[in-house]
C-alpha cells in the first residue's frame, strides 16, 4: 500500500509543479515571439537603409552624368511664365559649351539659399582673361536680375551656374513646394514612409 502511494506521488506531479512547467512554456512562447519581432525589426531596418542608399547612390550617378550639382530643380516662383510654371520639375545638364544667350539657366546668387531659374539675356567675354559673364532675366519679369544678385554684383560668372534646362515635367514638383511652405507635412510624410517600410511585412 505504500509502495503504491509512493508511485502515485511520483507519477501525478504537483498543482505547483504544473504551474511551473506552464509559466516556462509561456515564458518561451515570449522570448520566441521577442526573438522574431527583433529579427523583423532589424530586416526593415536594413531595407530602409538600403532604400537610402539606393537613392543617393543613383543621386550621385545622375550628378557624375549630368556635371550639374543638382541635376533636379523645382520651379518655386512663376518669373518664368508662360514657359515654365511654378511646380514644374527640371532637368538640367551642365557642359563645358560656352553659355549662350537664350539658354535658361539655374544659377545661385551669393546670400540667397535658394537657386534661380532664368534666362540668359547677355553674354560678355573679358578679353584679358577670357573669363564669361551673364545677364539674366526672368520671361515675365519687367527687367533684368540685377535687383536679384547680390549687392555690387553686375553680372552672374560661370562659377554660380549650376546648369541649363534640357527638359521638364509639369507641375510634377507641387509636393516639394508644399513640403517648403509647410514644412510639418514633409515631416509627416517622412514619418509615414518610415513607418511603412517598418512595419512592412514582406
Amino acid at each position: 500500500m505504500i509502495f503504491i502511494f509512493h508511485i502515485f506521488l511520483h507519477t501525478h506531479p504537483s498543482e505547483e509543479a504544473k504551474k511551473k512547467k506552464k509559466m516556462e512554456w509561456i515564458r518561451e512562447g515570449v522570448d520566441s515571439i521577442k526573438s522574431i519581432q527583433l529579427r523583423q525589426t532589424l530586416s526593415q531596418a536594413v531595407n530602409l537603409g538600403l532604400i537610402l542608399t539606393s537613392a543617393l547612390i543613383i543621386w550621385k550617378g545622375l550628378i557624375c552624368i549630368t556635371g550639374s550639382e543638382s541635376p533636379v530643380v523645382v520651379v518655386l516662383s512663376e518669373s518664368m511664365e508662360p514657359g515654365f510654371q511654378r511646380g514644374d520639375i527640371l532637368f538640367l545638364h551642365m557642359s563645358k559649351d560656352p553659355l549662350r544667350a537664350g539658354e535658361i539657366v539655374v544659377f545661385n546668387v551669393d546670400g540667397r539659399d535658394i537657386p534661380i531659374v532664368h534666362r540668359v539675356i547677355k553674354v560678355h567675354e573679358r578679353q584679358d582673361t577670357g573669363e564669361v559673364y551673364i545677364l539674366t532675366k526672368g520671361d515675365n519679369n519687367p527687367k533684368d536680375d540685377r535687383v536679384l544678385y547680390a549687392q555690387g554684383q553686375r553680372w552672374v560668372q560661370r562659377y554660380h551656374v549650376m546648369g541649363r534646362a534640357v527638359g521638364f515635367l509639369p507641375y510634377v514638383g507641387w509636393m516639394t513646394i508644399i513640403m517648403t511652405e509647410k514644412p510639418i507635412i514633409k515631416y509627416i510624410i517622412i514619418g509615414a514612409l518610415g513607418l511603412l517600410v517598418i512595419t512592412s511585412k514582406d
